[in-house]
């Protein structure tokens, strides 16, 4: 079923085209054009918008709090900044972080400080791009925020915890902001064609619609503005209808949400180990080129992997680690693109391989003891006696050489400090190699059990 445009106009929204604007003939994209009037015109956030919800209580009784919107490009921050500004009593201040610095942001608090001690009242201060002032920056908020003198309403795309500092934090409401769903990108798209302030002389099929709501990762502005730039193709070709091919005209490549420093950059990272971890070569290799295709270091991930082959694998498949390597130093030798092979089959070869962090525990544990016993002396027959008064007191003393005994192994001999006398950090799994290493270690320890008291035998596998 096409939608079409009818000049219909829900809600009876004030158009967005002033005199002026139409007068000096201004071009207001259609993402801007489209921006809801009111709080329950926004789309796509149900948890904190809607009857009952936190935002449409706090802007319909215009008690606004000081807030941070957090959430993904064209999840609807400035929007709501925007209906704040339209239905609040208070005097609103918008500033961009991006266009604007600390020296005017100074002059804004200092004369909303006029302000406030002339008329009275609070300045309600948006902030776009707030993650943009350094921590020391935005110490420059809080006393205002304190003597009431602004309520702070900031945006986004980082992470609040990583990008806003405490002080500031702690004063602020965080609400999360989600990408928005498909049914919500649909809805959008198709105002577009019943509002003045839409799309004239054109329209669009349901099947063709989906290309452009599916590409939109979420983001409402991209939907848009690839609506708006399919129907300019559509026009120069001097149809009504838009078609697939606008539409792949007008969103040749879909920009992939990451950053490579920011909080998306560790989520992936870490949907791509714990895919490996949890043997999933599928999933694997889909993280593995979500970083890659946006323009993450190859080098940075072969390091990944390579830990990952001994922290997550170990020796149930001591050869994980071989192959993490190989392909670090092939995709050294051969770059990109080819490169990429060698990267994917080890990602692909981790994430099949057998699973065991028994060495990781192991290593762990031993460094807990070093840190907790201190440096305990070397026992004596365990020393290097390289001197006649080194032999003379008792270097090397009693020390049996394990080529000497049966089955290599010196029964009951001991290795570790007094004080750490039977502990057995090593705990191999039965996955893998480390089986055949524990049938090992189970003949080993039965060599030494009948000149080791058992009650002394720590496990730290734990």
């Amino acid at each position: 079923m096409a939608t079409r445009r009818t000049g219909r106009n829900p809600g009876n929204l004030p158009s967005l085209f002033s005199a002026e604007a139409k007068k000096n003939k201004i071009i207001i994209p259609l993402a801007e054009r489209m921006r809801p009037r009111g709080i329950n015109e926004v789309l796509g956030q149900p948890h904190v918008v809607g009857e009952g919800k936190l935002l449409t209580n706090a802007i319909t009784a215009d008690e606004i709090p000081s807030m941070i919107l957090w959430g993904p490009p064209g999840s609807g921050k400035t929007t709501i900044a925007r209906v704040i500004a339209a239905l609040s009593k208070w005097r609103f201040v918008p500033f961009s972080a991006v266009l604007s610095g600390v020296p005017e942001l100074r002059q804004i608090l200092a004369q909303a400080q006029e302000k406030k001690e002339d008329e009275g009242g609070t300045t309600i201060l948006f902030v776009d791009e707030l993650h943009r002032f350094n921590r020391a920056q935005q110490d420059a908020f809080l006393p205002h925020l304190e003597d009431g003198t602004i309520v702070l309403v900031g945006a986004t795309t980082e992470n609040p915890s990583f990008a806003i500092n405490a002080p500031l934090l702690s004063r602020c409401r965080v609400i999360r902001l989600n990408a928005l769903t498909e049914e919500a990108l649909r809805i959008l798209c198709k105002r577009a064609f019943v509002t003045p302030e839409g799309l004239e002389g054109v329209e669009i099929d349901d099947e063709t619609l989906e290309l452009i709501v599916s590409a939109a990762g979420g983001d409402a502005r991209r939907a848009l503005n690839t609506l708006e730039l399919a129907s300019v193709e559509a026009k120069r070709g001097g149809r009504t209808q838009i078609s697939a091919q606008d539409v792949a005209q007008s969103n040749a490549q879909a920009t992939l949400r990451y950053d490579k420093k920011g909080e998306e950059h560790y989520n992936v990272v870490s949907a791509f180990i714990k895919s490996m971890r949890g043997s999933d070569p599928d999933a694997t290799v889909y993280w593995l080129m979500r970083m890659i295709e946006a323009g993450d270091d190859p080098v940075f991930l072969l390091r990944r992997m390579m830990i990952f082959a001994s922290e997550d694998i170990g020796n149930a498949d001591p050869r994980a680690l071989e192959v993490a390597v190989a392909a670090d130093a092939a995709f050294q030798r051969i770059g990109v693109p080819e490169g990429i092979y060698a990267i994917a089959q080890a990602a692909v070869y981790l994430a099949c391989a057998p699973k065991s962090n028994a060495v990781t525990t192991a290593f762990r544990a031993a460094q807990a003891d070093v840190y907790k016993k201190g440096s305990l002396p070397v026992p004596l027959h365990l020393r290097n006696a390289v001197t006649g008064v080194m032999r003379s007191d008792g270097y090397g003393s009693g020390y049996r050489n394990p080529h000497d005994e049966h089955g290599g192994v010196a029964g009951g001999e001991e290795y570790l400090p007094d004080e750490l006398r039977g502990t057995e950090y090593y705990s191999p799994t039965d996955r893998g190699f480390e089986k055949t290493i524990g049938e090992r270690m189970r003949w080993i320890r039965a060599q030494q059990a009948p000149q080791t008291n058992p009650e002394t035998i720590q496990s730290r596998r734990s």
